[in-house]
């Protein structure tokens, strides 16, 4: 199975054969793949009593957690614009609100990371926090750029469905050099943003994100890498399916496509604001 760029998908178990992965598992296929053991085409010799995950498991999975992010956006967003009508600045409460969702998302995909096992309640609470997080930050947006979080939610989806149209017709395949290609933008993309945020807080100098042409540049490299990231999550998700691996799977197929939308949605309302400016 190739390496994902999302890390959510990286070191995954999976089957190890040059074969494996063409359509099915091969013929008489019955060993211990994927870290699960016995899984082969609509059978279970294991005991454990999880039938294959497919295409609409990955759907439904992804579905419930998008629409956890957008329920809890939506609420949030309104209640932020609520409470920067009411006090004129960013209160207490609306802060913790944003930073509480940022903090708990980013620990829970850690864990999810780190432990590589499918979990529908982590997924659903890293949805849930994620969507507080996007919510507040959208409501704050919201006032200053009037209709620019609609804007961004109508990008995201566009890229989203170019994007799956792009892999399910074949138009770029993702090959190993597409692979490595995409990894090692996403590992220079976020060596940047390291420095441009040191040397925000020791120096004040933000080129990267202070609104000017190069931050522009920067955020359509951003969601270029990420729009082609989604590649690499439908073929990673593709092949699990092709693989025989458990349906509860596709829980953590979810939770890598929702960490790759979260991100393409923040690089989509970042560019939408600065081209406001």
């Amino acid at each position: 199975m190739r390496s994902s760029s999302n890390p959510a998908f990286r070191n995954l178990p999976h089957g190890g054969t040059a074969t494996y992965g063409q359509y099915g598992p091969p013929v008489g296929f019955n060993q211990t793949q994927g870290g699960v053991p016995g899984y082969g085409p609509g059978q279970v010799t294991s005991g454990e009593g999880d039938r294959p995950m497919t295409v609409d498991d990955v759907v439904i999975k992804t579905g419930l957690s998008l629409g956890t992010a957008l329920l809890l956006g939506v609420i949030t967003a309104i209640w932020a614009q609520t409470q920067l009508a009411e006090t004129g600045r960013l209160s207490g409460a609306l802060l913790g609100a944003m930073l509480g969702g940022l903090v708990v998302g980013l620990v829970i995909s850690l864990v999810m990371i780190f432990r590589q096992k499918p979990s529908g309640a982590l997924t659903l609470t890293y949805s849930a926090a994620e969507g507080v997080f996007l919510g507040a930050l959208s409501g704050v947006f919201e006032v200053v750029y009037p209709g620019i979080a609609l804007q961004a939610i109508i990008g995201t989806a566009g890229v989203f469905i170019g994007m799956l149209v792009v892999y399910k017709t074949g138009a770029v395949k993702v090959t190993p050099k597409l692979t490595k290609w995409i990894v090692g933008a996403i590992f220079g993309v976020v060596i940047l943003m390291l420095v441009n945020l040191v040397s925000a807080l020791i120096f004040g100098f933000n080129p990267l994100r202070d609104g000017g042409p190069l931050a522009i540049v920067f955020s359509l490299v951003c969601i270029g890498i990420a729009a082609f990231s989604f590649l690499l999550d439908f073929d990673q998700a593709d092949r699990m399916i092709r693989e025989g691996m458990p349906s509860k799977w596709a829980w953590y197929a979810a939770f890598g496509l929702m960490t790759t939308l979260v991100w393409l949605y923040l690089e989509i309302l970042r560019l939408l604001s600065y081209l406001r400016e």
